[in-house]
């Protein structure tokens, strides 16, 4: 036992109620993605009811073995590879809505040569924006104010990134603005400025529903989402997977909707948790990201570096965000959009991103723990607790 503690402690460094919140998730979504993939891998599979449980299974230690390089890495050097990562995504999301797979009305993915893997860019292009948003937040802190030092740069990324995502999917782009929005507000920018912001979205957002691919789709998800009357499909069986779960429930592999409702892998995931785990099951789960993000804004408060800060909140936000979005529209709280559960769903090279991702934020808790260690460090700390007092 002390072996295994050893071992732990040694090579899983940061913070450990992250890890221990990673390690559920990524168990509980082997054991749903299995249960919801039964029949369609019945079906197209010729009987291999693993094959899906076998990918997945494969995707999530890919993930994990992200994560875990990610998190050995100082997150220092992230600022540097996320200025690269970006000028590559620009490029990558025009092919993309030019010339991407189109599949459901949208051309979101392209195709990687060689291992014919299908690739977002958005994945890319959302995690690379955050990271050198903080970086430059971090940088400009004594001008903060400073309009074209420091300002029109960061508006210039936000709306090239998040105005050529929006051409084909509306809902990240809005998701991806809203961090943006709270990574600034974080980082000292005055409100006025961040009302520039809001109009860089609206612009962005206008010119998506002119002449983007979903500005259609959009506007009648919303228009079904405030009708009584007219409830999409995808809606009404989320809804009746809810119900069949009932307040309290243990029936692993026993979802009966998951015949029924489109994407219930992915986009709808959390209603097959519901049903078979019941409410209980599904506020265990809400339970476990509003920890994921406290302890991420923790970090905000200890951190002896604003980039680290900035960092960790940035993408804890950004993935608890997209997963508190993804079980409203299980829910009914909000129009369904596309978005799925991170950590959580059936996916390709997302849950390698999500992977990274978890994995920086383990990277800055790692640095302030061992900083914390130092002589350094606790005099910074106790600066800190003296001007407190």
């Amino acid at each position: 036992m002390n072996g295994i503690k050893l071992w732990l402690n040694k090579n899983l460094k940061g913070d450990p109620v992250i890890w221990t919140i990673v390690i559920i998730l990524s168990v509980l979504s082997i054991m749903v993605v299995y249960s919801a993939t039964g029949t369609l891998a019945y079906n197209n599979m010729k009987g291999d009811t693993e094959h899906y449980l076998l990918k997945h299974s494969s995707l999530v230690l890919l993930s994990w073995g992200a994560m875990w390089v990610a998190h050995k890495i100082d997150y220092r050097y992230y600022a540097k590879l996320s200025r690269l990562a970006l000028f590559i995504s620009v490029p990558l999301l025009f092919v993309t809505w030019k010339f991407g797979m189109n599949i459901n009305e949208a051309s979101r993915w392209i195709t990687v040569p060689f291992i014919n893997q299908a690739f977002q860019p958005s994945d890319l292009a959302k995690f690379a924006l955050i990271v050198t948003l903080a970086a430059m937040l971090a940088k400009r802190q004594e001008n903060i104010e400073d309009i074209k030092e420091s300002l029109i740069p960061m508006l210039l990324w936000i709306g090239v990134i998040c105005g050529l995502i929006a051409m084909t999917n509306l809902s990240s782009a809005a998701l991806i603005f809203t961090t943006c929005m709270v990574v600034m507000f974080i980082g000292r920018v005055p409100v006025k400025y961040l009302a520039m912001l809001v109009l860089v979205g609206i612009l962005a957002g206008a010119t998506a529903l002119a002449i983007g691919q979903r500005g259609s789709t959009a506007v009648s998800r919303i228009e079904s989402f405030l009708s009584e009357d007219d409830i999409p499909f995808q809606a009404e069986q989320s809804y009746i997977a809810i119900a069949n779960g009932g307040l309290v429930r243990f029936a692993p592999g026993k979802s009966q909707q998951k015949n029924f409702l489109p994407h219930p892998y992915s986009d709808f995931i959390f209603a097959i948790i519901v049903e078979e785990y019941g409410m209980l099951g599904g506020a265990l789960v809400l339970f476990l990201y509003l920890a994921l993000l406290y302890r991420g804004m923790r970090i905000v408060a200890t951190s002896e570096r604003t980039y680290g800060g900035l960092l960790a909140a940035g993408l804890s936000f950004a993935l608890v965000l997209q997963a508190l979005v993804n079980m409203g529209v299980a829910v009914g709280l909000v129009p369904i959009t596309g978005l799925t559960l991170p950590l959580v769903s059936m996916g390709g090279t997302s849950q390698l991103f999500v992977g990274v991702a978890i994995g920086i934020i383990l990277s800055v808790s790692r640095g302030e723990i061992e900083e914390i260690g130092t002589p350094q460090g606790n005099q910074v700390r106790e600066d800190k607790l003296e001007l407190a007092q």
